[in-house]
């Protein structure tokens, strides 16, 4: 894999307005590269600084136009392909003005897929798992334009954070038990 040819690749994705990969998805960018010979190129963009490396098989293109606020929320979804995912708890009632601590360097998320935390440079990406079906879900998120991942509402995100037991002390309730503003 040559630099020249994958800043041109690069390039044109970014003109679609793609800047995170996996690992599988570059492999099937480059398809005349054997799995060694692609592993060996993708290590020496990495080490170039073409692309960085936000946590193991996915990679971002920092100097796309294209890149944008929502870096931590495209690499969420390439870590969960095929599950539902939406961000939640702290990070949409925090959106939401009912938790006065802003998590600026935490994106917290429901998945329908398993549970982790994902270090990135571009902060750390929290999925809490949720047995919940589908047709539960769809009904309680919505998707904004331009945002990678669907946002729970107000309400929905209030009865996750309750549901997973976590701190619901510093929570307003007034902003909280308000009309979503849909």
């Amino acid at each position: 894999m040559k630099k020249s040819h994958a800043t041109e690749v690069l390039r044109h994705w970014d003109s679609k307005g793609r800047y995170v990969f996996t690992r599988r998805e570059l492999a099937r960018l480059f398809p005349s590269d054997g799995p060694r010979t692609f592993g060996e190129g993708l290590n020496r963009l990495v080490k170039s600084g073409l692309l960085v490396r936000a946590c193991r098989g996915v990679f971002a293109n920092p100097h796309a136009q294209s890149f944008d606020s929502y870096a931590a929320e495209r690499i969420a979804r390439a870590l969960r392909p095929g599950e539902y995912n939406y961000v939640s708890l702290e990070s949409m009632l925090s959106e939401y003005g009912a938790i006065s601590q802003i998590p600026v360097d935490r994106l917290t998320v429901m998945t329908t897929g398993r549970k982790g935390t994902y270090r990135t440079p571009y902060g750390v990406i929290e999925f809490t798992h949720t047995a919940r079906p589908a047709r539960d879900i769809i009904g309680q998120i919505k998707q904004v334009n331009g945002r990678p991942l669907r946002i729970a509402s107000k309400a929905a995100a209030w009865r996750d954070l309750k549901r997973v037991g976590r701190n619901v002390q510093m929570v307003d309730r007034e902003i909280v038990e308000a009309a979503d503003d849909e």
